[in-house]
């Protein structure tokens, strides 16, 4: 099989492996995807869509989305296939250096139902770098007297690729008089070693020239390559020898540029030329020699930027002292940079609402927010808070993300807004703090019915009134908001004297105004007791009744009617026929006589049977008055208007025309009423007897469990 098929079939299995584990990691909320490093934008990473088995129509309507941990956005989700793609283009070797397993984290927000699943993308190595020399020229100088089998370790190459893709392997070429040996370092890595295996002579050749070259494991291998130039020198016996073999130093992040983190020291006990050292940093990162300067002459390791513990928390240095001869010594020194708490909690809002009906159930999410805080240890734990007096709550779910829920139901006619501050602090100390600020209107439900101004209404209305005339405004308030809040009126059905009420009385609907529909008549209608609905405009409606009483006042609208003797026709007044309402009496009549006429006759008779009704109505109320007695109760107002009556105005005192002038009566019996009344009016002419006046209201003189 060729070596592009061997590549294909190892991709194809870590593919299937990939889909596997992310079906499985599906089920317990998070994804687990590889993809290799350097792939073009838009490359295909995981179908996110099926591992989580959501419809691609639902990826749009449910607010799908991709949120990355870091600061760029490596991934994104393609909303037509529903597939997990690249970004950007991935290096894994400026993301993930000297780290062997590169891992990228994402989340996938689902709004619609409030879901966050956690996505892991492993970032596979690919033979992108090739091993290189951080000098391509290296000077060396050697004694003529120095010993065959000595070794002078060289600089190592770096190759930033992981794994098999790394650096495996160094070959030397060029002279006899030096061998390659590699030695294993602490942490497994390979370090070169020059040894000499011939002596030198100077006077036989002062230079040497010999090639390094460096190579990975890759299919097909890269290699890198350095020239080594070996100058001999006279002898040389004393070499520089470090203070300490390892320097350690601890630094806090925040320690600004330019200061001198240590000084390392190195002796020679030659003299002279021979035991000047002068120092350089042997082996170093190509980011940590963007951040510290070895001062060659005095061994200062000073800051040329500033540190942050969230991008490198350790560096390790290594130095070599070396005298005008060529003889040297080498050190290490690690610099460990320790945290400061400089970073204030990061609080996301991935989701929120905007609105929220009053009536949602205690527990309603309203928004979903994450929170992050690039310190370490304690200062890096991160406390959420709520501001008190309001009725939410904050509850954790995945990892560094909380939601707003409802504590309780809310009352949009008590507070018809929320601005919700979620607060952010660190552990450090002084904390630091971050905060969030989310607007929520609560939206009105028709739960409160419309309530009147008054407990009842009452009002007073003059008789003979206009038709439409304003009667009195009733006022009814509704506590919700809009349609809800909107409130009409309407009158309960009823009747009066046989018709219905709204023939009567109307209400104007969005007013209350009540009006006469037509002109009262005091002798008819007295008084009219009618309900007012008032019903705002939810669904459903909610209401509520008053009642409303409506007093007629009586005006003078009836003028006396003589019963008797009638107006004579305007015919008989002209020919002298009839009576003319004057009677010529003889000086020669005596007292009590009548006067003459052909109506004396009928005048006599027309009192008799006046009398004869008056005596019957006056034992029907007696027989009344009796009845009431045995029943123990007592019609005061009745009575006493019957014996505030002289006996002397039944009888008379001028004969029976001075009873008829000073009396008329009104009984009234009604069919569908269960009182009656007897009204006595006032003197008809200045020579009859005064009667009682009149009380304010005419006193009923039959009771309501009395027949008529």
């Amino acid at each position: 099989m060729s070596a592009a098929g061997r590549r294909w079939g190892r991709r194809q299995r870590a593919l299937l492996w990939g889909v596997l584990l992310a079906a499985w990691e599906a089920a317990w909320g998070q994804l687990r995807y590889s993809v290799p490093e350097e792939m073009p934008k838009g490359s295909f990473v995981g179908d996110v869509a099926k591992d989580l088995g959501l419809q691609l129509p639902a990826l749009r309507d449910r607010g799908v989305h991709i949120l990355d941990k870091g600061r760029t956005q490596y991934f994104a989700l393609h909303g037509k296939t529903g597939h997990l793609v690249t970004a950007e283009r991935i290096d894994r070797e400026q993301l993930c250096e000297s780290v062997q397993q590169c891992v990228l984290r994402c989340e996938l927000i689902v709004e619609g139902e409030m879901q966050v699943y956690g996505i892991v993308v492993e970032i596979t190595d690919i033979n992108d770098n090739a091993p290189s020399f951080r000098e391509a020229e290296i000077e060396l100088r050697m004694s003529e007297v120095t010993v065959p089998g000595s070794q002078f370790p060289l600089a190592e190459a770096d190759d930033p690729d992981s794994g098999r893709n790394s650096l495996q392997s160094y070959e030397l070429s060029g002279d006899e008089h030096f061998s390659l040996a590699v030695q294993a370092g602490p942490g497994g890595d390979q370090r070169p070693e020059l040894v000499l295996a011939k002596a030198l002579d100077r006077e036989e050749a002062a230079f040497h020239e010999l090639v390094l070259r460096a190579s990975d494991g890759g299919d097909p291998a890269r290699t890198g390559t350095a020239r080594i130039r070996v100058t001999v020198v006279d002898a040389n016996d004393n070499a520089p020898v470090f203070s300490q073999a390892e320097y350690t130093v601890r630094v806090p992040e925040d320690v600004p540029v330019g200061s001198v983190l240590i000084t390392v020291t190195a002796t020679d006990a030659d003299e002279g030329l021979n035991g000047q050292v002068k120092y350089s940093l042997k082996k170093i990162t190509e980011k940590a020699s963007q951040i510290f300067h070895l001062n060659s002459e005095n061994g200062a390791i000073t800051l040329l930027r500033s540190l942050d513990f969230e991008e490198g928390d350790s560096y390790e240095l290594e130095l070599q002292a070396h005298d005008t001869g060529g003889l040297f010594d080498t050190a290490k020194v690690v610099v460990t940079v320790t945290d400061v708490n400089d970073n204030a909690p990061e609080l996301t809002v991935s989701s929120a609402l905007s609105e929220i009906s009053e009536d949602a159930p205690s527990g309603t999410v309203v928004a979903l927010l994450h929170v992050h805080d690039r310190d370490s240890g304690p200062k890096g734990e991160v406390r959420c808070t709520l501001d008190g007096g309001i009725p939410f709550r904050l509850e954790k779910t995945f990892e560094d993300y909380f939601r707003v829920v409802t504590a309780r139901e809310l009352d949009r006619e008590q507070v018809s807004e929320y601005t919700v501050t979620v607060r952010a602090a660190d552990g450090g100390s002084p904390p630091l703090q971050s905060s969030a600020v989310l607007a929520l209107r609560v939206l009105d439900v028709n739960d409160n019915a419309p309530v009147f101004a008054q407990e009842r209404y009452s009002a007073r209305l003059a008789e003979n009134n206009a038709a439409g005339a304003l009667v009195l405004t009733v006022r009814a308030s509704d506590a919700d908001w809009g349609q809800n809040a909107r409130v009409r009126y309407r009158l309960s059905e009823g009747r009066v004297r046989g018709a219905p009420l709204s023939s009567y009385v109307s209400v104007q609907a969005e007013t209350g105004a009540l009006y006469a529909l037509r002109s009262f008549d005091y002798e008819q209608v007295r008084e009219l007791e009618l309900w007012v609905r008032a019903e705002d405009g939810g669904a459903p409606a909610l209401s509520s009744n008053v009642s409303v009483r409506l007093l007629i006042v009586d005006e003078n609208d009836n003028a006396p009617q003589v019963l008797y003797p009638p107006p004579a026709p305007a015919a008989s007044l002209s020919s002298g026929a009839g009576w003319s309402g004057v009677e010529l009496a003889p000086r020669s009549s005596e007292p009590g006589a009548l006067p003459a006429g052909s109506l004396t006759r009928w005048l006599v008779l027309a009192v008799a049977a006046v009398s004869c009704l008056f005596l019957a109505f006056l034992l029907l109320l007696l027989a009344l008055r009796l009845r009431r007695w045995r029943r123990e109760q007592l019609l005061a107002a009745s009575s006493g208007a019957l014996r505030g009556v002289p006996v002397s105005h039944f009888v008379g005192i001028d004969g029976v025309r001075a009873f008829l002038q000073s009396y008329s009566h009104e009984v009234s019996l009604t069919a569908d009423s269960r009182k009656s009344q007897l009204r006595f009016s006032g003197a008809s002419c200045c020579d009859t007897l005064p009667a009682r006046p009149l009380p304010d209201e005419p006193a009923p003189l039959l009771g309501a469990n009395d027949p008529a």
